[in-house]
């Protein structure tokens, strides 16, 4: 008898072990389906890389899931439906959400300016409202491009004190409320600054108490601490250029535009309280798709933090997110009441992409045939190289540079006939010239370069201009 209630102990063992890593809802499809799904992840369905979670969902129920690769490269530890991701930007739908729910409740209003909330947010002559943060439409710098303009590195401990502080010493916008979309973090940290004033609490503990926790999320918290330890995390990586792979460091202390650690059990409840209203109501759901309209009339496809699509004539409304390694992706096609989420610890995953791709394998029959696209095999001819200016007039260029507004300095240098821009913090950096007084970077948040000269031609400084920041003035100061 004992023998027979061991070897009954260890087949529920290893029932449980193998449903905690590889579950799925009978599908009524064919097996077929699930198995070119694995295929997806073949690269890293494996002991020795990182790899991802999915959970595919269908009129709101999980109808598979399943993690492939490893949480944890030195401790040989699997992903599973269960692992614990940093999520980067879909953290935002969480911060829009919590606006969402006090506007609905008449804490605050889409339309109240950022300073009624923040008396101490700078004036910039333009009213910002919450609205303007919500769709991206504010003109307010990235946070993250402004950090690595002023010589931080995306490694560092990156606290919200760092980012209030950088906001604070703005001195422009990007462009006026309302004239251009144009995605800043900094944004999405301020919406999560006011949740907090006008709620009296802690933006993490709102959330939990009105969001994760009324819907089971148990596994889910914004991370705010990067010194808590969390149970069943994965880290992240990147490829290594040598040989296998390489850890990518995160270390984020800030909320509201990144920092939501779940997993995709967790999502798939979230995603199903966009039928049921389990939290929030009509009102609130109707303000999460509304799109942003410009000062011109012009309707934008981000509602709040939610991309509003098409993917082969079937609408999409979804978001992805990249931090370090991470990266993320939830998308639902309602008029399928289809969902799938999809959560990496590997950078060179594209995870918008595979969910398409799992969209194509059980939609196939509904969706509008794929676009075939065609890649230009025609040579086209050489274009200008135009403007080559001599090493006399780069070294017109050179000297030391101060922003006020960063609190940081950046030296130009002529060496081997090439400008080159030093920080103390950064590696150099070759500025290659465009026409005159302009001049290109290779980083994305060192992009332009556009020396300002007075009548006579002395340089004054320059404006520094990444993808989401611009024209960051450098003052010369010999």
């Amino acid at each position: 008898m004992k023998a027979r209630t061991g070897n009954l102990s260890i087949l529920l063992l290893t029932l449980v072990a193998f449903i905690t890593s590889y579950s799925f809802i009978a599908y009524t499809g064919e097996l077929s389906s699930l198995e070119k799904v694995d295929r997806l992840f073949t690269n890293v369905d494996n002991k020795a890389s990182p790899g991802a979670a999915i959970a595919i969902l269908k009129d709101g129920e999980i109808i598979y899931s399943r993690g492939y690769g490893m949480a944890n490269l030195e401790y040989d530890i699997p992903i599973t439906p269960a692992t614990v991701f940093h999520v980067a930007s879909v953290s935002k739908q969480f911060t829009a959400f919590a606006i969402a729910m006090l506007a609905d409740r008449g804490y605050l209003s889409l339309d109240d300016d950022v300073r009624k909330h923040m008396p101490e947010f700078p004036d910039f002559g333009d009213t910002i409202t919450l609205r303007h943060l919500i769709h991206h439409t504010s003109g307010l710098r990235d946070q993250w491009e402004l950090l690595a303009m002023a010589g931080w590195r995306l490694d560092d401990v990156i606290t919200k004190e760092h980012i209030m502080k950088m906001l604070q010493h703005q001195r422009e916008l990007n462009f006026s409320p309302g004239e251009e979309y144009l995605y800043s973090n900094m944004g999405y940290t301020v919406l999560a600054e006011i949740v907090e004033r006008v709620s009296g609490q802690p933006f993490k503990d709102w959330t939990y108490d009105n969001i994760f926790e009324p819907l089971g999320m148990k596994n889910t918290h914004f991370h705010e601490d990067h010194r808590h330890i969390v149970r069943n995390r994965a880290y992240s990586y990147s490829p290594d250029p040598d040989n296998g792979f390489r850890k990518s460091v995160l270390s984020y202390a800030n909320v509201g535009a990144t920092s939501l650690f779940t997993t995709v059990e967790d999502l798939a409840r979230w995603v199903k309280n966009f039928d049921t209203f389990k939290i929030g109501n009509e009102r609130t759901f109707n303000m999460m798709h509304q799109r942003g309209i410009l000062n011109n009339g012009d309707q934008i496809g981000y509602a709040f933090a939610l991309h509003v699509g098409q993917y082969r004539g079937t609408e999409v409304i979804g978001h992805g997110g990249a931090d370090a390694g991470f990266r993320s992706y939830v998308g639902r096609y309602p008029g399928r009441n289809f969902a799938v989420i999809l959560l990496s610890n590997l950078s060179s995953i594209a995870p918008q992409r595979i969910a398409h791709s799992i969209a194509d394998i059980f939609l196939d029959d509904v969706l509008e045939p794929a676009e075939v696209r065609v890649e230009s095999t025609g040579s086209s001819e050489k274009q200008n190289e135009g403007y080559k200016p001599t090493p006399d007039q780069l070294l017109h260029y050179t000297g030391k540079y101060y922003s006020d507004e960063l609190g940081t300095y950046y030296t130009i240098e002529l060496r081997d006939d090439k400008l080159i821009a030093t920080h103390r913090r950064h590696s150099d950096i070759e500025l290659t010239p465009i026409i005159n007084n302009r001049f290109s970077g290779n980083q994305r948040w060192f992009r332009t370069v556009e020396f300002v000269t007075d009548r006579r031609n002395n340089v004054e400084g320059f404006r520094l201009s990444g993808g989401r920041v611009r024209n960051v003035w450098f003052e010369k100061q010999h």
